[in-house]
């Protein structure tokens, strides 16, 4: 069984979302790059943790996050940053959200690299900085209800899911894979690492980010207007 988050059902944005819109065109207009670009460009914009460690190619800490390795991996994270971000953009501001953001990718590039400073598999990715972004989610919003889509094998139901389980779910997911991978020393696949680096990142700062008051947030139900 898969769970696709769409939305938040419970509040809307009182604003519209541009620097999440934004952020998704950027990782859009990369990945079309990289196919232009193909294996070598992937390989130069990628971050090697061995390489960080060295001092060397710093530059790939900030490009590596906003490429992909495949159009899974790219809609995949495109459609969560979309579900969870729109609010904690609101709820932040457009600016204090971006750099946010991106200090939730760096954060979770550190935890990568503390994971395994040695290797040099390229580690690309926006999954750890919407990570953060779910961790702001989670503390700020746990009851809100996600509008998200069951898939049971070729079976597909709306359902709405507490943040709180969704969010929580996935994280406990992210550590119990991390602690079965870590200690084979992995030199691919999913950087859960990251994730777990992103999410705690987010869940911490959150609060340091508030632009307003959680009471100004335009709920649904109870006189609010969708």
């Amino acid at each position: 069984m898969g769970v696709i988050p769409l939305s938040d059902a419970t509040r809307r944005p009182s604003r519209i979302p541009v620097m999440t819109a934004s952020i998704i065109a950027v990782n859009a207009l990369m990945f079309v790059i990289e196919l232009v670009g193909g294996d070598t460009f992937v390989t130069t914009w990628s971050l090697h943790p061995a390489d960080i460690v060295a001092g060397r190619h710093l530059i790939t800490i900030l490009t590596s996050m906003f490429m992909h390795g495949s159009w899974s991996h790219i809609l995949g994270n495109m459609v969560f940053l979309w579900a969870f971000g729109p609010e904690i953009e609101d709820l932040m501001g457009r600016r204090k959200y971006l750099v946010f953001y991106l200090l939730g990718g760096l954060a979770a590039t550190a935890a990568q690299v503390a994971a395994d400073p040695s290797s040099t598999v390229p580690n690309l990715g926006a999954s750890g900085a919407i990570a953060a972004v779910m961790g702001a989610f989670l503390v700020t919003y746990p009851r809100d209800r996600i509008r998200s889509l069951l898939v049971i094998v070729i079976f597909v139901q709306m359902a709405y899911i507490p943040a709180a389980l969704l969010i929580g779910v996935w994280f406990l997911t992210q550590l119990v894979s991390l602690g079965a991978v870590a200690p084979q020393q992995a030199s691919g696949g999913v950087a859960y690492a990251a994730h777990v680096g992103g999410f705690i990142f987010g869940a911490v700062a959150a609060r340091l980010f508030e632009g307003r008051r959680l009471a100004e947030a335009s709920v649904i139900g109870g006189g609010a207007v969708r």
